[in-house]
């Protein structure tokens, strides 16, 4: 949902204006930008808007499934969907209205829409989103582990913060609802939600989307290797080192070369044993750099 909020208002999320400008034609022949027939489109609007809350439900798990999604949006009952719905400001446009008169056909209607603008603006991203957002998890377990709840919330964004035993977030026009105590809090890292958080009152658990370390490099040429060094390393053995050109860290790396944080570990750590990568630790990070071997061998291969 937050995708099509930065297609409302490109000019508000500007460092996604690459992907806006790429998928915006096809969502239009699509249909799905249409203001008078695009159901999503309606429900949608531009930042601060009011969102839907039954739109965004609470994820499965760690690694949600589109389908499974949209069977609970499917599945959502009607009373909760015109209870979101008469939330909404100004008159139901036609669309809208639909949905209201009859929830069943007109969530299935959505769910259609939702799967489309998945297919013709994401799915092709997926996989550089996908490292975007696991480097991300990857980043906040480790925080969690060093720094306790304070530590994993402080950072997460400069309208969170956490408080005694509370976390507060402070935003100028949607203020969030109050967690009820033991209700818990889904934090979702999100590449589109970008510069702000969005608080989600959906189900029983509320949810609090925020932006993903590492967005304002989602749509940067990806590195490449040198074909020959890849054949005799492996691609991806050889994007790290080609990546290594100043000490980074494994989340790094990660959104630099689309490589899940696990599987940069896994390279660095045969890298290490080949001589073509130390690692130092720097503060609370550890670094990896290139050795002079490895300089030589990029070098060679270019």
């Amino acid at each position: 949902m937050a995708g099509v909020r930065v297609l409302r208002d490109p000019g508000r999320h500007a460092i996604h204006l690459p992907w806006a400008a790429r998928v915006r034609p096809r969502l239009a022949d699509a249909g799905l930008l249409d203001p008078e027939a695009g159901l999503l489109w309606r429900l949608v609007p531009a930042a601060p808007g009011y969102l839907p809350d039954f739109l965004t439900p609470p994820p499965a798990g760690l690694d949600p499934d589109l389908a499974e999604e949209l069977a609970t949006l499917r599945a959502t009952r009607p009373e909760v969907v015109r209870a979101h719905l008469d939330l909404l400001p100004g008159p139901r446009p036609a669309v809208v209205a639909a949905l209201y008169a009859d929830p069943v056909a007109g969530l299935a209607r959505l769910a259609a829409e939702i799967d489309a603008y998945w297919r013709l603006a994401v799915a092709d991203d997926w996989p550089r989103i996908r490292a975007v957002l696991d480097a991300e998890v990857f980043h906040r377990a480790r925080r969690m582990a060093e720094d306790g709840t304070a530590g994993l919330l402080n950072d997460l964004h400069e309208l969170v913060r956490w408080e005694g035993d509370a976390l507060l977030v402070s935003q100028r026009h949607c203020p969030a609802p109050d967690v009820p105590e033991g209700g818990g809090l889904v934090l979702v890292p999100s590449v589109f939600v970008w510069p702000s958080v969005l608080s989600i009152a959906a189900g029983d658990v509320s949810q609090l989307a925020y932006p993903a370390r590492g967005v304002g490099t989602l749509w940067e040429t990806p590195v490449r290797a040198p074909d020959a060094l890849g054949a005799v390393l492996g691609r991806g053995r050889a994007r790290l080192l080609a990546a290594l050109d100043a000490p980074r860290s494994t989340t790094e790396l990660a959104r630099r070369t689309g490589l899940s944080p696990a599987g940069v570990s896994q390279h660095l750590t045969a890298l290490r044993a080949a001589g073509l990568v130390v690692t130092r630790r720097q503060g609370r990070s550890l670094l990896s750099s290139r050795t002079p071997v490895a300089e030589a061998l990029l070098g060679a291969s270019a």
